[in-house]
């Protein structure tokens, strides 16, 4: 069976109707003779209120083992307990052994819908007040009903309501007991709340109202109903209205009222819009759709993604500072589990003086994020509210081509570019990624070094475009192991220092144990440029080992007050453009000139065309 399909099971004491029931329901006539059992019968989705298949199970004592009794109850969605309503004795069997029999079956744990059908209405003058008290005592009871086979009154509402239980199950939702919803439906529907206060002012207004009615429910909220459920709410849950807006509480009262009221499918439309499954947990398909991503590819967030986060990002920082305090922050992240990142994100991105992510650190975070662990930036996409308004967190991703494919025809559309910083331990990489961030050795010098992080990510110019640069620092020692993963980079820097005489050994042997092929660009930096420089106990000065490999001079570095940033371009430039980076060795000056040139016309095109749209 597929997932929306219905199994329902009749079960009860022998003569009170069950197959009479499923027999007058196909035929729409009272049987003159009925069998010990019917045979198990299956109703085209395209008949049933539901619009689901829907396959109906007799059982019968008399002439089925406990064994198959057992199977049955595994099997079924859904269970309808009968009785006869002239009979005491069957009433008494549903909690003498039906539900006991029931619950023993299927685990403690386990509840199956139950529903009761009190049969042979026509005969005596009765209500259903002789079982009610079977629902409060039993939890997975979700209702009950009374009809007659024999005259044909309300057959088809017993099976309805066996659909219902199935579809839009009142357990995961209502908690009889407390007579409220409960805890994991709470949960949710405060997250959907959340998600659906635009303005985050804690109210929904009537066109946060009409959003949330129309993209839930396909139809517009006329301005009567809209009244009328804002009269109910604010008639029995006080603080459920205010300025003329539902509240969280009164939204969590507005669903209580669908339940109470048996209107269990709208608030199940509304949780399964947002991705929850029947036990209220968000599924694994909203949170993780399959995203292929071939070899030599990478991901980036595409325009409507950065839209969706600044727009985010916005909504909680309400007093329009520019950076999120971490309470705001807090705030931001409350429709999620746990938090994408942790403490070290503060030394990861741009952050004010006091240490709080601004909107450019916010954003490049989420580059970094979308780089190394899509998955992790597609589930947050869901948590955070994406598919509110679009249909899958697709939109929000770019698979960029292989970069082979960028080699072969020279040009690349990436945005995105990582450069792998490698050296030994002091060489001075720490204060080479924090420079990315604008921070100098003094500003290092206080941050916390339990919270720095591996990575710095920040915008870089490229030719008048906007790059995005990620810097990875990568220790190592002579004879070091390095995995495909620490090699795995658009440029390899190779980091050392001109006041250690030993340093540049490392450098030198990294390169030609990993690098000496030529297929990842590699730049020389001379860290700490501002000292005296001493000699390197290596057979090549720095000069001439670039000389003799072709590699571009080695770069300057220091940051004791002003930082060298010249550096970080000219990295996002060998990432941006991998087949000069043999011309910046010296040796094909002509070839770069001209790329230049045809960059810079590009970009001032760019200009241009932007200047034009503003006219």
């Amino acid at each position: 069976m597929t997932k929306r399909d219905v199994r329902i099971l009749l079960l009860g004491e022998d003569g009170v109707g069950k197959t009479s029931l499923i027999l007058s329901l196909v035929s729409e006539e009272f049987p003159s003779e009925v069998p010990a059992k019917a045979e198990e019968i299956t109703i085209p989705a395209d008949v049933t209120p539901e619009k689901v298949p829907t396959h109906i199970v007799d059982f019968s004592a008399s002439e089925q083992t406990e064994h198959e009794l057992k199977q049955e109850i595994y099997r079924a969605n859904v269970i309808c307990i009968v009785y006869a309503v002239d009979d005491q004795d069957t009433i008494d069997k549903i909690t003498t052994y039906w539900l006991p029999t029931i619950r023993q079956t299927l685990g403690g744990e386990t509840l199956k819908p139950v529903i009761l059908v009190g049969n042979k209405s026509d005969s005596v003058e009765g209500s259903t007040e002789q079982v009610l008290p079977i629902l409060d005592n039993y939890a997975e009871v979700e209702t009950c009903i009374q009809c007659s086979a024999k005259y044909l009154l309300n057959i088809s509402e017993v099976f309805y309501y066996a659909q219902k239980a199935v579809l839009h199950p009142t357990a995961p939702l209502f908690a009889p007991a407390k007579k409220e919803l409960t805890e994991n439906c709470k949960k949710a529907l405060i997250r959907i709340f959340k998600i659906c206060d635009e303005d985050n002012d804690q109210i929904l207004n009537d066109n946060e109202l009409n959003t949330f009615q129309r993209i839930c429910f396909n139809a517009p909220l006329q301005s009567q109903a809209l009244d009328d459920i804002k009269g109910a709410v604010k008639k029995s849950s006080p603080g459920g209205v205010v300025n003329d807006g539902l509240t969280e509480q009164g939204f969590l009262f507005l669903h209580l009222l669908f339940i109470q009221r048996g209107l269990h499918e709208t608030t199940w439309t509304v949780l399964r819009k947002f991705g929850y499954d029947d036990d209220i947990e968000l599924t694994e398909d909203y949170l993780k759709p399959n995203l292929h991503v071939p070899a030599g590819c990478s991901t980036e967030l595409t325009h409507q993604g950065y839209q969706f986060l600044t727009a985010l990002f916005e909504k909680y920082d309400d007093d329009h500072s520019g950076y999120l305090t971490p309470a705001q922050l807090q705030q931001l992240f409350s429709t999620c589990p746990r938090m994408p990142w942790g403490p070290d994100v503060n030394n990861t991105v741009l952050t004010n003086e006091q240490g709080w992510i601004t909107l450019p650190g916010f954003l490049a975070q989420w580059t970094l994020t979308t780089l190394l662990d899509v998955s992790r930036t597609l589930e947050f996409l869901a948590y955070l509210g994406y598919m509110y308004e679009n249909e899958s967190q697709y939109s929000a991703i770019h698979v960029s081509r292989s970069k082979a494919v960028d080699l072969q025809k020279r040009q690349t559309s990436r945005n995105v570019f990582q450069c792998n910083v490698f050296g030994p331990k002091g060489v001075g990489k720490t204060n080479f990624l924090q420079g990315l961030l604008n921070r100098n050795m003094q500003i290092v010098a206080t941050l916390d070094k339990d919270q720095l992080s591996a990575y710095t990510i920040n915008t870089v110019q490229v030719y008048g475009q906007e790059k995005y640069l990620l810097l990875r620092e990568i220790d190592v020692g002579l004879g070091d192991f390095l995995s495909h993963r620490e090699l795995n980079c658009d440029v390899a820097c190779l980091v050392y220092d001109v006041t250690n005489p030993r340093s540049l050994e490392y450098c030198a042997r990294t390169y030609k144990q990993h690098f000496m092929d030529g297929r990842t660009p590699c730049l020389i930096v001379a860290a700490k440029s501002d000292q005296p420089s001493t000699t390197q106990d290596h057979e090549l000065q720095p000069i001439e080992f670039c000389s003799r490999h072709k590699l571009p001079p080695p770069q300057l570095f220091h940051c004791v007050d002003n930082i060298s940033k010249d550096v970080y371009v000219k990295i996002a430039t060998m990432a941006a453009y991998p087949t000069l980076h043999n011309a910046m060795g010296g040796e094909s000056s002509w070839l770069l000139k001209a790329t230049i040139g045809l960059a810079v016309i590009a970009g001032l095109g760019f200009i241009i065309y932007k200047y034009k749209l503003k006219r």
